[in-house]
């Protein structure tokens, strides 16, 4: 069994957090990034919500815009990714015992001047999400850019920059989050694995 996985597990055993630099390949990560913003310049995206109830509201508490991903999209570059995640979930389910039976993700982006309030991935109706990713596809992401993901352990906040290839691990029911204030387009998949 492939270890590739084994920084970012043992990052977040270590820490509750786990995060890895290079856990999407350069190659990969570029082409998810070409595709999303493909499917943005076609108007693919729409407003995210919050929760699993519709909120009119929503405006206040965040302000991206999402594209599921989804193998019948019949996209190499998708095909490639979810290829990606079933090998870590395998992994993840011998190494840890973990019990992830599914997952959903989708392509994010957070226009510039938009944001996330602080925040758990966990709907109060359904506890299936177990596990929060995000993957980060944003070249050249300079400090002074915003869009950090601010992560919230024991009162204190960590904040994780969204540079390209680095992908964050936590679990869904533990860690508040929120995105700060972005400065320029933040590209990212977000995702949740499930019981």
């Amino acid at each position: 069994m492939s270890n590739k996985f084994e920084f970012l597990i043992n990052s977040f055993i270590q820490n509750k957090i786990g995060i890895d630099e290079n856990f999407i390949h350069p190659t990969l990560s570029a082409s998810l990034r070409n595709n999303l913003l493909e499917l943005f310049s076609k108007n693919e995206f729409h407003l995210a919500g919050t929760g699993n109830d519709i909120i009119d509201d929503t405006k206040l508490y965040r302000s991206d815009s999402i594209h599921w991903l989804d193998r019948l999209h019949n996209n190499e570059h998708e095909h490639e990714f979810f290829d990606l995640m079933d090998e870590f979930i395998i992994y993840l389910n011998e190494s840890c015992y973990a019990g992830i039976k599914s997952y959903e993700f989708h392509y994010t982006l957070y226009p510039a001047g938009s944001f996330y309030k602080r925040h758990l991935d966990q709907f109060r109706n359904d506890g299936s999400r177990k596990y929060s990713m995000i993957m980060y596809l944003n070249i050249d992401w300079q400090k002074g850019d915003g869009g950090e993901l601010r992560i919230y352990q024991d009162s204190f906040g960590q904040d994780v920059t969204p540079t390209n290839g680095k992908t964050v691990f936590f679990k869904s029911v533990e860690m508040e989050h929120e995105v700060l204030l972005t400065h320029k387009a933040r590209l990212s998949i977000t995702g949740w694995l499930k019981s």
